[in-house]
């Protein structure tokens, strides 16, 4: 991966262009295209598409929460004059390879890379579907002269996703079946089928009003896209100690191959950092931290609910996060935490979590706390997300049974000494805590759907955007207007937060305080509470009166000047 960081730098710097820009300037066909080294060369510009480390960890959505909201919470969002992600130069660059790579004499290097260059034109059109919707298909490379294909309209989102689905399906025949966290594989291909075919299925399965047919063919894609991995690839989930193994895999330096499919790498060596450490522990970057209703559905550890706990409305810290999934104390600082390699136990920092709720998943050894001097490995496909694209599949299918639960979901709740999902137990009895939130479910298997959405946002939190993109495809956008809150205080006073025998943070009225080695936070402005100094849960933005548009939100507007340029294009509706 290292020697592929380095290309991809030089490669795009060679061949950025936009979508009618031949880069002729960097390459000729008459003098490229020759070898499997230049068809290697010219593929690792495509990476360039993957998240960046950002893209993974800085999710805020309602998972997520920080002291600003972007316009997608507030429904402030504005069609755009330009840019607005209507960006079609990687889309060109990839055409143009398909274009001109027969030339290669060595047609099976010429199928291996054909097939890595489709990947991420389904990549792309996947992309670009989630945000807009229908978008016009392009598959050849398009010339300055081309202006019929330049004012093409958009293509029905059928026809879009049909085509991302044979460039997937060609991308699996054709690539290697080796097993390479650095690179794409058969493996990431039947990952990215799995993840598209369960975002379409139950897009159109909740979005009646697009009139999409065909929801089951995409579910079913992902359920077959799964169990090929699930079966054939080698792929597990990483176990160590239960108490730790979830916080080990993401505060690897290096991604551990056993689950993770395919990351984005960072090295010291080549002074390819992140700034993941520095986010979480500054106020710089919105002082994120959990929100209370993703804490309040960690399950407990014998896997009880705990909001069937009496009292669990106005239980303060401490006490809500004992004896709960331990992957709540491997995502945020508990009582107890250290940071990796010491023995100083801390306390969540209310100048760098909003919520109070601090975040740790993705966090590393203290030496890489420097403003963007972290190397750990981004995920952008693992192993987990695939055993649960599979089982939300089958459920929404109707044709998960118990064995299904217990080769999926299971294996990710073992990683921590979870039990296991009850297949029966869960549909006789729904979580009315859950059911509160999903509104769109409906059918026999309401309570079972809702245990594995649980699960999706507890073990995947953090991570892709994954949030943002269920509450699109499960249509519940009304998520994102209710009140974001963070941890219960009765009111004013001093606090133990580790019930260690010494205050950790004082909230007050009046003239500030002195309490050596506590937090002082001023009640009113430093730090709200739902009933002031009756007490409450902390209320981030409650200022802020946030909408979400249904008839309008769930698609992006298209840039005015991209109308402007092109009559045949039609804007989505309510933009």
């Amino acid at each position: 991966m290292k020697k592929i960081l380095f290309t991809i730098a030089i490669a795009l710097g060679l061949w950025a262009c936009d979508l009618n820009q031949l880069p002729q300037d960097a390459i000729s066909p008459e003098t490229f295209f020759n070898t499997e080294n230049d068809l290697l060369l010219y593929t690792n510009s495509f990476y360039g598409a993957l998240p960046s480390a950002e893209d993974v960890y800085n999710e805020d959505v309602d998972n997520v929460v920080k002291n600003s909201l972007r316009d997608e919470l507030q429904g402030t969002r504005i069609v755009p004059t330009s840019g607005g992600g209507w960006s079609w130069g990687s889309l060109r660059n990839i055409n143009y390879f398909l274009a001109n790579s027969g030339k290669c004499p060595d047609k099976k290097a010429v199928a291996k890379y054909n097939g890595l260059a489709r990947f991420f034109r389904a990549y792309f059109y996947f992309g670009m579907v989630k945000r807009f919707g229908d978008v016009p298909w392009y598959s050849q490379t398009i010339e300055v002269k081309d202006e019929d294909l330049l004012n093409q309209a958009r293509d029905p989102r059928a026809m879009v996703m049909d085509s991302v689905m044979a460039d997937i399906d060609y991308a699996i025949a054709n690539l290697d079946a080796s097993r390479q966290v650095s690179a794409v594989t058969k493996w990431t291909a039947l990952a990215l089928k799995s993840r598209i075919g369960l975002y379409e299925g139950t897009f159109r399965k909740y979005h009646p009003e697009y009139k999409l047919a065909n929801a089951d063919k995409f579910l079913d894609a992902a359920i077959s896209a799964s169990e090929d991995l699930m079966k054939n690839s080698g792929y597990s989930i990483y176990k160590s100690t239960p108490g730790t193994a979830y916080l080990k895999l993401f505060s690897s330096d290096n991604a551990i191959v056993d689950e993770v499919i395919l990351a984005r790498d960072f090295s010291d060596e080549l002074q390819v950092y992140h700034n993941l450490n520095y986010y979480t522990m500054t106020a710089s970057y919105g002082k994120p931290g959990l929100e209370k209703k993703l804490v309040n559905s960690y399950l407990m550890a014998d896997g009880s609910r705990f909001t069937d706990v009496k009292g669990y409305e106005t239980m303060q810290f401490y006490d809500e996060v004992q004896n709960r999934d331990p992957r709540l104390v491997q995502t945020i600082r508990t009582p107890g935490y250290t940071r990796i390699g010491e023995t100083v136990q801390l306390v969540p920092e209310f100048g760098a979590t909003v919520t109070g709720y601090q975040l740790i998943k993705f966090v590393s050894a203290p030496k890489w706390d420097t403003f963007n001097k972290d190397i750990t490995d981004m995920p952008v496909f693992r192993y987990a997300e695939i055993l649960l694209n599979y089982a939300e599949a089958k459920a929404e299918r109707g044709t998960l049974t118990q064995g299904d639960l217990d080769k999926s979901v299971k294996l990710i709740r073992d990683r921590v000494g979870m039990p296991n999902i009850n297949l029966a137990d869960a549909n006789k009895n729904p979580d009315p805590y859950q059911a509160q939130q999903y509104t769109q479910l409906t059918g026999n298997n309401v309570g079972v759907i809702l245990e594995i959405r649980r699960e999706r946002r507890v073990e995947l939190v953090m991570e892709n955007f994954f949030r943002w993109d269920d509450v699109v495809r499960w249509k519940e956008g009304q998520l994102l207007t209710k009140t974001y809150k963070g941890m219960y205080f009765p009111g004013p006073g001093s606090y133990d937060l580790d019930k260690n025998g010494k205050i950790d943070l004082v909230i007050y009225e009046g003239d500030k305080p002195t309490v050596a080695g506590a937090q002082i936070l001023k009640l009113g402005s430093e730090i709200l509470l739902e009933n002031g100094n009756k007490g409450g849960s902390i209320v981030i933005n409650g200022h802020i009166n946030k909408k979400f548009n249904e008839a309008r939100d769930y698609l992006y507007p298209i840039p005015t000047q991209e109308l402007l340029l092109n009559p045949k294009l039609v804007q989505n509706p309510g933009w």
